[in-house]
């Protein structure tokens, strides 16, 4: 059972109902605090239908973090989510593989993302060298899009964490597909 109950349409005030236009647990238990579900929920919006970052490097990078918090709730969503933006299989064992310390096929700007979201998950930030290596790449509304991506998605593997925000049967088999290291 999760730390917050979830809100459901009908225990929400009426203008507070479009907080679970997307039913998913973890809105579920972030409208226990409408304001709060609002401005994380219009950061995350932004991230998925607003940034020019590349939506395949973008779920790279969210599926990165996820694997290092070891967050089966990020993990589960973003291989869905991943697919949905042009994310392969491939790209998923590599992803694994990368993480491992393995070299892999995948492509050197995808690799410089999940090392970007490796040094970030880890702290302070990114670091210089990989900074660097992205700009050869990446214009300034890019890199900072990247970055704010990374960092968000940080944050909010700590939220699910705190909260327990517990994988929905619909998400499982994702999660079964491409299981966490214990």
């Amino acid at each position: 059972m999760a730390r917050v109950p979830d809100m459901t349409v009908d225990t929400l005030q009426e203008a507070d109902r479009d907080l679970l236009k997307r039913n998913i647990a973890l809105h579920r238990a972030l409208t226990n605090s409408p304001n709060a579900a609002r401005a994380f929920s219009g950061l995350g919006q932004f991230i998925r239908f607003k940034s020019v970052l590349d939506p395949r490097l973008r779920e790279l990078a969210i599926l990165q973090v996820g694997w290092l918090a070891r967050s089966a709730y990020e993990w589960s969503h973003h291989v869905k989510i991943g697919y949905d933006f042009g994310v392969s299989d491939d790209d998923i064992r590599a992803l694994i593989a990368e993480s491992a310390g393995q070299d892999t096929l995948l492509d050197p700007v995808a690799k410089l993302v999940l090392r970007a979201a490796r040094e970030a998950y880890a702290g302070p930030g990114v670091a210089e060298p990989t900074f660097e290596a992205l700009r050869a790449h990446f214009d300034n509304e890019r890199l900072v899009d990247l970055v704010l991506v990374i960092s968000f998605y940080c944050a909010v593997v700590r939220v699910l964490s705190s909260l327990d925000i517990r994988v929905e049967p619909e998400y499982q088999p994702y999660l079964d597909k491409y299981p966490l290291p214990a």
